[in-house]
């Protein structure tokens, strides 16, 4: 694809664009990997950072970073009063699905009566949808594209499957037994951009000696800047050369 989701949203300052990005991201991945209430959570932040965008735009004054209003439904309400110069989707149709989208994210427990269907997963289609089609709207809004080619963009948009990572309950685990320390730490990393503890990294790959792993894989290839290895925080985060060599030598 030659237009990016970025260069589409290039209107929207980089930091709010970001965190967009970050948290659409999270929502497909999640959805991906059967995390159904994470999901739902990240659908959120979602709901958040479009709101702080839909403000900014109406004020012509974009705050730093996303922040959560005091009362989404209230916040919401009084983006429909804007002036009718803006168009009708930024004062009333993405304000109300996030609405929706905010009330599926705060008041559904994750226990359910009946075991025919799964509802969390059915929670978390219906927050994965609902994404998409204010994401997409937030394109065809912001670059004047029309409604089909801002879902095309979208549909190019689903997060990196990993096929390898399996998760049961707490636990990750990396699939391919074949895969050595280092490509196994470098796809969990993968899987989780924001980083991750030394400790849960240890517990994943199974290491039976935590010094040996911190000194062979750790420091080696944060050395190698395939990972940034927080010495202080005790927490790894990929690198783009390490996103890079997971994406074109192991999941390739």
């Amino acid at each position: 694809m030659s237009i990016t989701l970025s260069s589409l949203l290039s209107a929207i300052p980089a930091t709010l664009r970001d965190e967009l990005i970050q948290a659409f991201t999270k929502i497909e991945r999640n959805f991906k990997e059967s995390r159904w209430e994470p999901s739902e959570l990240n659908g959120g932040k979602l709901c958040e950072v479009v709101y702080t965008i839909l403000k900014g735009y109406v004020d012509n004054n974009y705050p730093a970073s996303a922040s959560k209003p005091q009362n989404m439904v209230d916040a919401c309400k009084k983006l429909e009063q804007s002036p009718r110069t803006f168009p009708r989707s930024i004062r009333i149709q993405i304000p109300r699905m996030l609405v929706a989208l905010y009330e599926i994210r705060n008041n559904r427990g994750v226990g359910h009566v009946g075991g025919d269907v799964n509802p969390n997963h059915m929670d978390a289609v219906c927050v994965l949808q609902m994404s998409k089609w204010i994401v997409s709207e937030l394109i065809r809004v912001f670059h004047n594209v029309s409604t089909e080619e801002a879902v095309d963009v979208v549909k190019t948009l689903s997060s990196r499957e990993i096929p390898i990572i399996w998760q049961v309950d707490d636990v990750i685990r990396v699939l391919d037994n074949s895969l050595s320390m280092l490509d196994k730490t470098l796809v969990l990393l993968y899987g989780e951009p924001s980083g991750i503890d030394e400790k849960n990294l240890i517990a994943s790959v199974e290491h039976s000696n935590p010094s040996v792993y911190r000194k062979d894989i750790l420091r080696k290839a944060h050395k190698e800047r395939l990972l940034e290895y927080n010495t202080t925080k005790k927490k790894a985060t990929i690198s783009p050369v390490g996103v890079k060599r997971v994406e074109s030598e192991i999941l390739s």
